[in-house]
């Protein structure tokens, strides 16, 4: 375990977000981090839908039980956190 910071561009917030995780987060651990600092806050809640981390840029999603030290995300490397359906 080791504390690991990532820059989360949370899908409809305008701000980055400098967000600390740990290398054995999952990828959803890590978007309910990044959750964390944006909905209620600048982003509208969507209970119907589920939060996805991508690399940024990136088309396809890391899986959702994917630990962030064997996602190959660099420390300070910017994610996307997306809204998707189940």
């Amino acid at each position: 375990m080791a504390a690991f910071p990532i820059i989360s561009n949370f899908q409809y917030d305008f701000v980055l977000q400098l967000v600390p995780v740990d290398t054995e987060n999952t990828m959803d651990e890590v978007a309910a981090a990044a959750a964390h600092h944006s909905i209620g806050r600048r982003v509208v809640a969507q209970p119907d839908k589920i939060l996805r981390v991508r690399r940024y840029g990136a088309e396809e999603f890391l899986p959702r039980d994917m630990k962030v030290a064997d996602s190959g995300i660099e420390p300070t490397e910017t994610i996307d956190i997306i809204f998707a359906d189940e």
